[in-house]
């Protein structure tokens, strides 16, 4: 089985409306099977040793597509909150979620609440659910934050570095990803840890994310632990 010395994937999860399309599907339909991906990706990442596991599930662009799709979406979050968590829990998986929840309904942002509380003590792997979520808009708020301090009189400008802006965004106490793949075969990061990224490897699959399995996961990762990471040096 393939083993690895990363910590950190984070997961750009593209291609379900391209899947259902493709077989005369609703959009729904794709998300559907993405979600049983999902499931099979987050059980063999904990197998695996992966000790951190980001996924892109919804971004604030997102809000902007057909209400349908938007609405169907919402509800197969709160069955996937409903349903997973004794799961997850029995499995020693941690979950987390990032990004702007004030644009989810409350009985969602309740059930994350709730998922977080209940699994804060398990340590097996860390799943971090980005929902709602932008990074621009996420270093934005960071600043602001850095802002506010400084004009309290708080901090000195002098005392701004890195590590006080990393422990302003939602990814406080989470170390940034070693690898950040998309699949799809899309090659761009859509607004997604673009702080958090700065240093990440980066694997585009082809693959839609339905047909995305543990065995192409495996396939990455030993790429990923034959490539040679300087961080700058020679």
């Amino acid at each position: 089985m393939t083993s690895t010395k990363l910590q950190h994937i984070a997961l750009i999860m593209d291609g379900n409306r391209r899947w259902a399309k493709a077989r005369g599907l609703p959009a729904i339909s794709g998300h559907r099977k993405g979600a049983e991906t999902l499931r099979e990706i987050v059980q063999a990442a904990a197998d695996l040793g992966v000790k951190y596991l980001t996924l892109y599930a919804f971004s604030t662009e997102n809000w902007q597509r057909e209400p349908e799709e938007v609405a169907g979406l919402m509800g197969l979050l709160r069955q996937y909150l409903k349903t997973e968590l004794t799961e997850l829990q029995k499995n020693g998986v941690r979950i987390m979620f990032i990004g702007e929840r004030y644009m989810l309904d409350a009985d969602i942002v309740a059930q994350m609440a709730e998922i977080e509380h209940n699994t804060a003590a398990n340590d097996k792997l860390t799943v971090c659910i980005a929902l709602s979520y932008g990074s621009r808009q996420e270093i934005v708020a960071a600043a602001q934050k850095i802002a506010v301090l400084a004009q309290k009189g708080d901090i000195r400008a002098e005392e701004v570095d890195i590590k006080m802006f990393s422990d302003m965004l939602y990814t406080k106490d989470v170390p940034d990803p070693d690898l950040v793949i998309r699949t799809s075969g899309e090659r761009r990061v859509s607004n997604f840890l673009l702080w958090q990224a700065a240093y990440a490897e980066f694997f585009f699959s082809p693959t839609l994310w339905p047909d995305f399995n543990r065995v192409e996961l495996e396939r990455i990762i030993d790429d990923f632990n034959h490539r040679e990471r300087r961080y700058g040096k020679s």
